[in-house]
């Protein structure tokens, strides 16, 4: 394809049963786009459930030869993308049409290299939770020290930031060091309050125990050069917050 807008990468493992409505919401953006799909391995009949895309000609499929996690997965979609920007989407989560038209305009007229939007939060079966979760229209890196309001299915960023900060560390919050390292750099990203992201809840996830999601946040701090008590210290405010997001949303666990 030629004049590509945004490279939209779809990192999947064993999704055949969700990852239609992820593709689906995608191809009616309106914009310049294409469709990456990155196969980490998959065990399922996620050849089938993609059989119906495989002859457009905005879809692509990479498959890796072994299982090399969502950060790797991200970074090779990454790599082979010919948009000038990059949306991330995991293959349970999908989006309103107009989502990506809407950070376009928003991060022209700002002149940032990355924003995010608001998320529904939706039961694992697709139906909604009845709670969504805004964003503030100006995202700090002090800011995102205290929590972490940028949802990687949310992300629209220019292409050549995320080449230059690629996801490192799939062990913790790979996409939380990410944005994080980008802000410190470029001072800040757009939000845009809308939930035009439907974030699918997960029972079981790669950070589906509360302790080992902590141990994970912390060593996101550490990752990026505070000492034990600063880290400690911007843990706790991300737990807080965390208390109030979820708050009212289920005994459902968060997704990376």
């Amino acid at each position: 394809m030629e004049n590509v807008t945004v490279s939209v990468i779809l990192p999947v493992h064993n999704g055949a049963a969700t990852i239609g409505r992820a593709i689906e919401s995608a191809l009616v953006q309106k914009v310049p786009l294409e469709v990456i799909i990155v196969d980490d391995g998959s065990t399922d009949d996620l050849g089938g459930a993609l059989a119906k895309y495989a002859n457009l000609p905005q879809f692509r499929c990479l498959h890796n030869e072994k299982n090399l996690g969502v950060a790797a997965s991200r970074n090779r979609g990454v790599e082979a993308a010919r948009g000038d920007y990059i949306a991330f989407l995991d293959a349970d989560d999908w989006w309103e049409p107009g989502k990506l038209a809407a950070q376009l305009q928003v991060m022209r007229r700002k002149n940032v290299v990355l924003s995010c939007t608001g998320r529904e939060l939706m039961h694992a079966d697709g139906s909604s939770t009845g709670r969504s979760i805004p964003v503030q229209e100006r995202i700090t890196y002090r800011a995102l020290l205290y929590h972490n309001c940028i949802n990687c299915s949310s992300v629209l960023i220019r292409a050549d930031v995320a080449r230059e900060f690629p996801m490192e560390h799939d062990e913790t919050h790979e996409d939380y060091i990410m944005w994080l390292r980008i802000l410190k750099k470029y001072g800040e990203a757009a939000g845009l309050p809308r939930p035009y992201l439907k974030y699918r809840m997960a029972a079981n996830s790669k950070s589906g125990s509360k302790l080992h999601s902590a141990g994970m946040t912390y060593r996101v701090y550490r990752y990026m050069g505070y000492g034990p008590l600063s880290s400690l210290f911007f843990f706790a405010s991300y737990a807080l917050h965390g208390v109030w997001k979820y708050a009212g949303a289920g005994r459902l666990s968060r997704k990376a």
